[in-house]
């Protein structure tokens, strides 16, 4: 769906204005150059360049917003709300630039520009906002919005500015003012102190020995070898790197116990032991600079504040749900805890389950059940041949085509591949889509998705310009990249957030994004096409015959679908569970090892696991207030993921286009230019529904 352009035009408005200063010689504030309207120059980026172009980004928006707030004409939506929408769009392509460096390339240099600038451009941030004479034009707009003729988005887009204004503090007297935002700068810094700590754990490593190393298939002893030559060790050693693409190899599949145990400890413990990179300090700050945000602004706690704008609205519809799922999650969990101790008993073990066996018994209760283990699958999950996969199904269900281009497109490290996005059906470039794969020192853990430019029709940019980044354990020269089943879901829903930028389609730039428990949907909806017959037939093929998954094999993935839900549910709801109860606690005064440890009794977590991210080391939660008191948003997509493929299966036909047609016009073009729940509805003709989700993950439905 194209969106049309409004009536009312922003030819001319008072941001066009602002006094015009000369730009400095500085690549980072140059227009982007290039094919594509432009690209990022990520191959001229050097940190030396970031000082002088953040604080002219910083200036240039100041002179912008000021033109807007001291303009001399009534205040109307093109001299307020589009001029606004107008304005900084130099820092921001500065700080696509700035942001990629410190999570992709992320060295000294980076941190300690992170750790200066972060408060700086906080405060920056505050003083927009709290504005008095900005402020003023704004809320004049919106008690006018019925009366000034403007169309429901248009009403929309004012509405949610003015809400996000006042939510932010733009209330408040002055004194308030400059509190809240020393409150937002300390923050600032703080979360910059944080990624530093982590990242700093997490490029350590255990070493091993090849005997230690029994068991683990060689494609992971390959990648462990290549990372201890990477880090000069003595030939013959292997490094396993503390990240989760290559901990949980070894967890599945080492014989050694010593070993997991010892590699387990190393990972769970990241930022939790008590030296220089230890956070829990940090984590208290954090906690208590946030409750007293929140009684500032008038909250009752930092989850009442950052739930404002999100579907659920409130933490307890966030902890309803996620206390539906929960007690069958248990449930599971105990059970196949059982199965794992019958097993370890039968093969005279004599060990009782603890939480650095649950992957590896866990793999021969797989085996005995459906004589199915991860490495008789990950030979036909050839790194190359599932991106492939990615790109079929969105050319089958979205019609886009995705070609590889080489030495056009700058990119910030030579492993990066660059592939042209274009619309099957016309042509029609639609963006530009960097992969970065591959772990490397000074990339933060985890998988990512980014966009550096979007398509908004108000600043005439039609090209969007976007990335997936994640962390596969490159391989030494020659040798293939398998990844198991988990990576190659998070590949694909990594995809899905491609997708829903790709084909995002909106006219003003901030209805771009969506709340932070929709922003999930699209992604984990695009994990449902992985395991799809036609997909596995056309690209799981074996990595050294080319000879394609065996039926008997495909029928025992299908038969195990379900299998292990209890450990998948019980690590992400456990994280989930004690984000919002850290969160929701109205004095945020915590030590965050005991907080975690005593939420979880509570809980009644199984002893036999860990959360998927412990407070110490929970990026999510600390490096930003992104997804503070938002984690339980991955289950909350989750549940319109499972109703949204219920619908797919119902037409008894998964790649159905029309269903597609629907899903794409309905909710991944739209952005957040309609309520994402009415939009639900619009697709589903209901609010999804809980069982389609327990169904899925084979607990009892209610």
């Amino acid at each position: 769906m194209s969106s049309e352009t409004p009536a009312l035009s922003a030819a001319s408005t008072a941001a066009d204005a602002a006094p015009q200063v000369a730009v400095p010689d500085n690549v980072l504030l140059a227009d982007w150059q290039g094919a594509y309207d432009g690209v990022p120059p990520f191959d001229k980026v050097s940190p030396e360049l970031f000082p002088e172009a953040i604080q002219f980004g910083i200036d240039e928006q100041r002179r912008e917003v000021l033109a807007i707030a001291d303009n001399p004409a009534a205040p109307t939506f093109a001299n307020t709300v589009e001029a606004l929408e107008k304005s900084g769009q130099r820092l921001g392509r500065v700080l696509s630039l700035f942001g990629v460096m410190t999570s992709n390339m992320t060295t000294p240099a980076y941190q300690a520009l992170d750790k200066e600038w972060s408060p700086k451009l906080s405060a920056a941030n505050d003083e927009i906002i709290l504005n008095e004479k900005l402020f003023a034009r704004i809320k004049a707009v919106y008690e006018a919005r019925e009366s000034a003729g403007l169309d429901a988005k248009q009403q929309r887009l004012v509405t949610r500015l003015y809400e996000s204004f006042a939510r932010r503090g733009a209330n408040l007297d002055a004194a308030e003012k400059a509190q809240l935002s020393a409150y937002n700068q300390q923050l600032a810094t703080a979360f910059a102190n944080f990624s530093e700590k982590v990242l700093a754990d997490e490029s350590t490593f255990i070493t091993a020995t090849e005997a230690e190393l029994k068991g683990v298939p060689a494609d992971v002893k390959a990648a462990a070898a290549s990372a201890a030559n990477e880090r000069k060790l003595p030939a013959g050693s292997y490094a396993i790197v503390n990240t989760r693409s290559a901990v949980d190899p070894v967890l599945t599949f080492a014989d050694n116990r010593a070993l997991r145990e010892k590699v387990w400890r190393a990972f769970v413990n990241r930022g939790d032991n008590g030296d220089a990179n230890d956070t829990n300090a940090t984590i208290a700050e954090i906690v208590k600079l946030r409750a007293e945000r929140a009684r500032l602004l008038g909250f009752a706690n930092h989850a009442e504040w950052r739930m404002q704008d999100t579907m659920a609205k409130t933490p307890a519809n966030a902890e309803a749900l996620m206390m539906r799922v929960w007690p069958a999650a248990v449930a599971r969990v105990k059970e196949e805890v059982r199965d794992q101790q019958a097993i370890a008993d039968k093969s005279g073990a004599k060990i009782t389950i603890e939480p650095w066996d649950y992957r590896y018994y866990q793999e021969k209760v797989r085996k005995a059940r459906y004589d199915l283990s991860q490495d008789e699958v990950k030979p036909y999950f050839e790194l190359n041949n599932i991106i492939e996969a990615s790109y079929w199904a969105a050319g089958e269900l979205y019609g886009l085509d995705f070609k590889e281009v080489t030495g056009t497109v700058p990119t910030w490290n030579p492993d990066i591949r660059v592939y042209s996005v274009t619309n099957r059906a016309t042509g029609k470039q639609v963006g530009v889509f960097y992969r970065d794969d591959y772990a490397r020192t000074g990339k933060r853990s985890g998988a990512w998705a980014t966009t550096y430019r979007r398509r908004a029709g108000l600043l005439g940019d039609e090209i969007v310009l976007g990335s997936n980044n994640n962390n596969f354990v490159k391989p030494a020269p020659g040798e293939p990249v398998l990844i198991s089943l988990d990576d190659a879901e998070t590949l694909f829903h990594e995809f899905g957030h491609a997708i829903h930028y790709f084909l995002s389609d909106v006219y003003y730039p901030s209805f771009g994004g969506t709340p932070r428990d929709f922003v999930e949907y699209p992604s984990q909806v695009n994990e449902n096409w992985l395991l799809t017959p036609a997909v596995l037939s056309k690209f799981a093929k074996h990595y050294k015959t080319g000879a394609p998954m065996p039926q008997a094999l495909l029928d025992k993935i299908e038969a195990s679908s379900k299998f292990n839900q209890g450990f998948a549910t019980v690590e992400y709801l456990s994280s989930a569970l004690v984000d919002m109860a850290l969160h929701t606690d109205p004095d945020g005064i915590v030590d965050p090892d005991a907080f975690e440890r005593d939420t979880l009794a509570k809980l009644g977590m199984p002893k036999e696991m860990a959360m998927r991210h412990r407070l110490p080391q929970f990026n999510h939660l600390f490096s930003s207030d992104a997804y503070s008191a938002g984690y339980y948003s991955y289950l909350w997509s989750e549940t319109m993921d499972a109703d949204t493929w219920a619908a797919f299966e119902e037409v008894g036909n998964v790649w159905d286009k029309a269903t597609a047609g629907r899903f794409r016009e309905t909710l991944l073009s739209t952005g957040n230019e309609t309520d994402r729940a009415e939009a639900y509805r619009g697709f589903r003709g209901r609010d999804p529904d809980v069982n389609a989700l327990l169904k899925k993950r084979g607990f009892p439905t209610q």
